[in-house]
Order: structure tokens, then sequence, then C-alpha cells
């Protein structure tokens, strides 16, 4: 195998915002909302990363968002700067030029308040991605792990995956209740922990789960995400005490518990 070729490469995008319309709005679980945005703006949209993230903007309830401008100093809004949050690119359809965008529905933030009431023809302004981390089909094993923030990544990677690779899942959930169907040619292995009332960010599910989890032989790639806690704590671990190589090693912290819009990298 060729090492060099088979490592995550970065690849930079220009960076575009859009102002497209919600198509369809469909309830996942009880907890998770996806939402399709459609538009002609869609056009020329590229995601090549399943760790792509996208800014959505939300502008108070009622309130009519223009696209922002992209000037030298980064996006550039007539009037006040609205609230941004990240997300993932679930699904994109370059035919039918649709963006299916997945929504947590808890607290009452800009984000979770828009998604608990949006409906379909309501109006949305997004911006990016500015870049993909393209991880390459060259692994043996995948380990993807991290709470329900992170399952709209690790479902479109596991919707990438080939056949004949193994795919190790751990995601933290509220309950139950909360589990996905989740869909991979690679052969899966799946383990659901649920917080049972427990508050999110708070528990240490993932990192015992992961402590636990006998990996595969062969070469491996690990990305986690979800609570910055979530993510530092499994790198140290994968990194550290399993001896993963840290460039085969993605940890993304999605939000910090007590931090609204956390700037965290990813």
């Amino acid at each position: 195998m060729d090492i060099k070729n088979s490592l995550p490469t970065r690849v930079r995008h220009d960076t575009r915002a859009r102002l497209l319309t919600v198509s369809a709005v469909t309830d996942v679980t009880p907890l998770m909302r996806r939402v399709t945005l459609s538009g002609d703006q869609l056009e020329g949209f590229t995601s090549l990363g399943f760790d792509d993230h996208i800014k959505m903007f939300f502008p108070p309830m009622g309130e009519t968002l223009m696209p922002p401008t992209i000037g030298p100093e980064g996006l550039v809004f007539e009037g006040a700067r609205p609230p941004m949050r990240d997300y993932t690119p679930r699904r994109y359809d370059p035919q039918a030029k649709t963006l299916e965008v997945d929504f947590v529905l808890h607290g009452d933030g800009p984000a979770s308040s828009w998604a608990s009431n949006v409906k379909v023809g309501d109006p949305a302004v997004i911006a990016g991605p500015r870049g993909s981390m393209v991880v390459p089909d060259a692994f043996d094993w995948y380990l993807l792990a991290g709470d329900e923030t992170a399952l709209p990544a690790i479902g479109r990677r596991l919707e990438e995956l080939p056949r004949g690779v193994k795919a190790l899942v751990v995601i933290e959930v509220a309950t139950p209740a909360e589990e996905q169907a989740l869909t991979s040619a690679a052969d899966l292995e799946v383990q659901w922990l649920h917080r049972n009332g427990v508050a999110p960010g708070t528990t240490s599910l993932v990192i015992e789960a992961l402590r636990k989890l006998t990996l595969p032989e062969g070469r491996g790639f690990a990305f986690v995400a979800g609570e910055a806690r979530i993510g530092r704590d499994a790198k140290h671990h994968l990194i550290e005490e399993r001896g993963m190589p840290s460039e085969l090693v993605k940890a993304a912290g999605y939000w910090a518990m007590g931090e609204a819009d956390a700037h965290l990298p990813h």
C-alpha cells in the first residue's frame, strides 16, 4: 500500500453563500429533524468529505435574511450579523438540487428554535463548505463514534464505505427512541449508548465503550465527534493508549457544554 496516498487530504473550496427554500421536513427520530433545502443556487455545491460543515444563518423569527457577500474579511451582511451555526451536509443530490441537513432538537437556541418551527416554503441561507477532509477508501477498518450531533457525519460516511471493510460504530443518544437505521455496504458493528435522562455532555459513555472495544487487525481510521470532551478524551485514548498514528485519528468538538456557538476546530 502506498502510505502517502492513503492518508486523509484537505481540499479547499471557493466559499459561496446561497439562498435556498425548505422543500421537506421529516422527523428521523423524536429529537432529530431532517430539513431538505432546494433551489437553483445549489448548482456547483461541493462537499467531498463526510465531516464537511456548512454555515447556516438564523435571523429573528419573521425577518428575511439576504445572503451575505464574501469579502477579504469574510462574510459581509446587510445590517446586523445573524446567529449562525455549523451543520453537516447529510446528503446532496446534484440532479435534484436538494441538500439534506439534520438538526438535533434541544434547547431554545436560534438553530433549534428554527428547526422546531420550520415549514416547507421557508427561506434558508447557507455558506460553504470552505473545504473538505477526504478520507480515502484505503483502510481495513473504520471507527466512527460520538454523540447524536455526530450522527449526520457518521451516517453519511457509512453510506459511502465500500463492501469488504469493517465499520465499528459507537453512538451516544438520549434514549432508545433516538436510534436510527444505519445503512452501509461495510460490515457493521454498532453500539448504541443511552443517557436515559442524564444531560448531554455530562457522561463518559463513549470513552468507556471505546476502552472496552477490540480493534480489528489491519490498518484503521478513527473519527470521533460530539461534545468537546468526547473528542478530546477519545483522541488521547486512541493515540496515547492504543498507539494509533495521530494522522489517522480525527477528533472534532461539535459543541461545548455551557457555551453557545463555541468555535471549535473541525
